[in-house]
């Protein structure tokens, strides 16, 4: 996989979180699990299992949008957004244990909007206007930017290196950045990654792309890193050499491949058979790994004792 941090301004973390994972490809993979709460009850879930953590732990940001419209929230809503408050904290935490961060953010629309505003059904935000100079559109986007921008800014102090996945699932029309067209999602993408790097200076971000949509790609020179969302039936654990090879089709360059949301974990043996080179993945949270409806106990267990799994244990020190 390419090294070299698109963003030439790349703090040395990020060289070294790069370096590793072009080590690690397609010898191992690191474990991960995303996170919602405050309380973590997923990563207390897995160390019950199986008596380690993951190297990667994934955290929401959906709480820190600044246009949560509370008065047309449901119970569901307000409930998620109340429990989410205050995740950053847990952040610098997992960042003092020495483990890898990414951050997911299910980003409320900046203008308009109702309930989960982060899903177009719920919102008539334009995306296209927001990519228009002086819109209401594109001043509330900028504004979004910048309350996001100071959040981050403490851990590029701090020299933390953050997987940074915006705009996720960007190929679907679930979500109002994805509503308007791959074209539209690859074009925010573009305009956050030139905001951040050369205006506030974000340089510990690392960027990762998620879609496997080749006609919506952002460009090789946008993202250090690509991945996908996948979310395959109940007990399916393999190598996902299929979506894998799916996804590398949206560019010919060497870039490194991730699961960057799953709801079944792969299986070791197949990645260590085949070499699927994975980088990691990231279960989601919730029912996908506090029950075992999606991912039985056991299959935790084997694969978080399985040689070519990274936990949090043989993370070895990058920042």
């Amino acid at each position: 996989m390419i090294t070299e941090p698109v963003n030439k301004n790349a703090i040395q973390e990020v060289r070294n979180v790069l370096d590793y994972l072009s080590k690690i490809e397609g010898k191992a993979i690191i474990t991960g699990q995303h996170t919602q709460t405050m309380a973590q009850d997923e990563l207390t879930k897995i160390h019950i299992v199986t008596g380690k953590y993951p190297a990667l732990c994934g955290f929401e940001l959906l709480s820190y949008s600044p246009n949560i419209k509370r008065e047309t929230a449901d119970e569901v809503c307000l409930r998620e957004v109340d429990e989410n408050k205050g995740t950053l904290e847990k952040a610098f935490e997992w960042a003092e244990k020495g483990g890898l961060i990414t951050f997911t953010w299910h980003w409320f629309s900046p203008l308009g909007g109702r309930d989960k505003s982060f899903y177009a059904r719920n919102t008539d935000f334009d995306a296209r206007e927001a990519l228009k100079d002086g819109t209401a559109e594109n001043k509330a986007f900028l504004s979004d930017l910048d309350h996001m921008a100071e959040l981050l800014k403490p851990f590029c102090q701090r020299r933390i290196p953050i997987l940074w996945r915006p705009f996720h699932e960007s190929e679907g029309v679930w979500f109002w950045w994805g509503a308007k067209g791959p074209e539209t999602a690859k074009e925010l993408f573009k305009f956050m990654y030139n905001y951040y790097t050369k205006h506030h200076h974000l340089d510990n971000l690392i960027w990762v792309w998620n879609s496997p949509l080749a006609e919506g790609y952002v460009g090789d020179e946008y993202c250090d890193i690509i991945s996908r969302d996948m979310y395959p039936k109940p007990h399916a654990h393999s190598d996902f050499r299929e979506n894998y090879e799916g996804l590398i089709k949206i560019t010919p360059a060497a870039k490194g491949a991730a699961i960057g949301e799953t709801g079944v974990i792969p299986d070791g043996d197949a990645l260590e058979k085949s070499h699927t080179p994975w980088l990691w993945y990231m279960t989601w949270s919730w029912g996908f790994v506090l029950t075992e409806e999606y991912n039985g106990y056991d299959a935790l267990k084997k694969l978080y004792e399985h040689s070519c799994a990274i936990t949090l244990d043989k993370l070895p020190k990058l920042y």
